[in-house]
């Protein structure tokens, strides 16, 4: 891959504006290993590879631009395109919001399907008749037949809806099932190593009494719309 469309996944993929330096941590290694000589000269070549990517999309070609924002550089679209883009975004549908109950049945009804309700129940441990319905609203999930079983019980699979959610070609793109235990450790790991942290750096509270705490299981958030994508892509211009 040339240096310039490293720079240019690089800018392209940064939630907020990119140093240069930060961009020239990320490519030292492939620019010193294509033959540069010393750090000097890599950090001029990444300045000139940048240089030539604010000229080419500066031109009328591009709807976006790549612009210094801040001490670093951010892709954008062009002041002359945020009417056009604005229109589009509103045309998208809004993030779904579902509940973590809600989220594991859709998971289970993904990897096992088609899979009747009873099967779901099985594997989750509770009931997750209520959280069907919800699924079903949100056309993420539709009936598929009945299993030819004693009570033919509804069969249930995931829709072209679910996909577009989810950013997938078709359910084989899912991470297998050791890819997705691996993924989850990973973010368990990740999130628990700050808290222990944190933990060992504030002193121990006294003990309180104990409170009951209401039922329910916490809310999540399922993937948001692209809606999303385009605004946090869109930098406004002064008028």
């Amino acid at each position: 891959m040339s240096l310039k469309a490293q720079l240019e996944a690089i800018i392209y993929a940064a939630e907020t504006p990119i140093t240069q330096d930060q961009i020239f941590q990320l490519v030292k290694d492939s620019v010193l290993a294509g033959g540069t000589a010393d750090e000097a000269e890599a950090k001029s070549r990444v300045r000139g590879a940048l240089e030539e990517l604010l000229t080419a999309y500066a031109s009328e070609d591009h709807g976006v631009e790549i612009r210094q924002v801040a001490g670093g550089y951010r892709m954008s679209t062009k002041p002359e395109q945020h009417d056009l883009v604005r229109s589009f975004a509103k045309s998208l549908k809004p993030p779904i919001r579902l509940s973590l109950p809600a989220l594991e049945t859709l998971a289970v009804i993904a990897y096992r399907q088609p899979v009747t309700v009873p099967e779901i129940n099985e594997i989750r441990g509770v009931d997750s008749g209520g959280v069907i319905g919800t699924l079903l609203d949100r056309k993420l999930i539709t009936t598929a037949g009945r299993k030819q079983v004693i009570g033919r019980p509804i069969l249930y699979k995931t829709t072209k809806e679910f996909l577009l959610r989810f950013g997938l070609k078709d359910v084989n793109e899912l991470p297998s099932m050791e890819e997705f235990e691996k993924l989850v450790a990973e973010s368990f790991q990740s999130d628990l190593l700050p808290a222990e942290s944190s933990a060992a750096e504030t002193p121990a509270a006294p003990e309180a009494a104990d409170s009951s705490e209401p039922s329910g299981e916490p809310e999540a958030s399922a993937p948001e719309a692209p809606a999303e994508e385009v605004a946090s892509k869109t930098v406004d211009h002064p008028e």
